[in-house]
């Protein structure tokens, strides 16, 4: 699936897709949200879940040149 493809999704449809098909990979903490890092089709997806509101905000593609993956990298452990 292109990357058009998903976003055209709505969120509904996004998240069947990404608990069907796709593979969790870790969750972080980030400000008000938690945040599950997914791999579906060689593409890594973020799904912005909001406590307070008890809802999920956003699902987008994830964007490597952001501080956030400093999160992600302190959470995953590479094996010798």
């Amino acid at each position: 699936m292109s990357r058009a493809e998903f976003n055209a999704l709505s969120i509904h449809q996004k998240i069947k897709l990404l608990y069907a098909e796709g593979t969790f990979i870790v969750g972080i903490r980030y400000y008000t949200h938690k945040v599950n890092l997914y791999l579906l089709d060689q593409q890594y997806i973020e799904v912005f879940y909001n406590h307070k509101a008890d809802k999920i905000d956003k699902i987008d593609f994830l964007n490597e040149n952001h501080s956030r993956m400093n999160f992600y990298l302190d959470q995953i452990q590479l094996k010798d």
